[in-house]
């Protein structure tokens, strides 16, 4: 099977799990790992940029690609008999944008491991894009920042907002919790083996320093499959709680712009918007995350600036 014979399969087979999954919300996925064959691995593998920093393995695509279909097979063999696991990611600091000094932490897999996150991340998104909601911009397909920035500024338009909340949440990907993530999951997955690499995902560690770090929470930046799973906490932890109870309690409209850790909650009323910061905080805490509150404000709106 050719490369474009095989990315066409992987497609059909990832769009029926997402139209099953559109069509019912509560539909659990009891067998996903069948998706994980070579003709999806050698898709996910031509996919990969060939320039990307190298893992603690050393191995970069060029060198994979030398026996690509017999690297291949014997991943998936391994991935059958439950042999596969995943390398630790190495840790390196990168410059962080428009803040001049400052670093934020990156982390590089091996690039075998880069494969299996793919086709991961892929089959993830199929199940979950149609479930999340509309104020979710961050990491989706066909949506990007402009877009929450655009969506954003017509609300302001076009409704009475007096206090916009401006949100950040403290160090998200790294305090993300790994058990109460997998609860996540399970509500749409009931995939043992699947879940296993998810869980060996997790605890593979992190190697800083020339040493190895294992935690119950985090999930490196860097990974393919990080923005997903954000998302996937963000959404049960904040969109569903936010349209679910905090819409129904508030006294005025209230709005909620989410992108990644990053949001915005525009409020018809002062009171609302004191309220839904109270109550955000003490939410947040229930899944162990907590709001930067260096970053997170209240400011006061006027219309006539969108105006402008």
């Amino acid at each position: 099977m050719g490369a474009a014979e095989s990315q066409t399969d992987t497609t059909t087979k990832l769009k029926r799990i997402a139209w099953l999954s559109s069509r019912d919300k509560a539909r659990q996925f009891d067998c996903v790992m069948h998706h994980f064959n070579e003709s999806s691995l050698e898709d996910c593998f031509h996919q990969q940029d060939g320039k990307k920093a190298v893992g603690i393995d050393g191995v970069t695509k060029m060198q994979y690609a030398e026996h690509l279909n017999q690297n291949l097979k014997s991943l998936i063999q391994r991935m059958r008999r439950m042999a596969y696991r995943p390398g630790a990611t190495r840790k390196v600091l990168i410059p962080k944008e428009g803040s001049p000094g400052k670093t934020r932490p990156l982390g590089i897999s091996n690039f075998e491991d880069k494969l299996v996150q793919m086709m991961t991340q892929r089959v993830l998104e199929s199940i979950y894009d149609s479930v999340f909601l509309d104020c979710s911009y961050g990491f989706r397909p066909g949506r990007s920042c402009h877009d929450a920035i655009k969506a954003l500024h017509q609300y302001l338009y076009r409704h009475k907002v007096l206090m916009v909340i401006d949100i950040d949440l403290k160090s998200y990907f790294d305090t993300i919790d790994h058990q109460l993530l997998e609860g996540m999951l399970r509500n749409k997955i009931n995939d043992e083996r699947f879940m296993r690499y998810i869980n060996r995902m997790f605890r593979a560690g992190v190697l800083s320093g020339g040493e190895l770090s294992v935690s119950e929470e985090g999930v490196p930046q860097g990974s393919i499959c990080s923005p997903i799973l954000s998302n996937i906490f963000a959404h049960y932890v904040i969109d569903e709680w936010f349209q679910d109870v905090v819409k129904q309690r508030c006294r005025g409209e209230v709005e909620l712009f989410r992108y990644c850790d990053d949001a915005v909650i525009a409020c018809q009323y002062e009171g609302d918007a004191q309220r839904i910061v109270h109550t955000l905080a003490k939410r947040l805490a229930k899944y162990k995350l907590q709001l930067n509150e260096d970053k997170t404000r209240c400011v006061r709106f006027s219309q006539r600036e969108v105006s402008q």
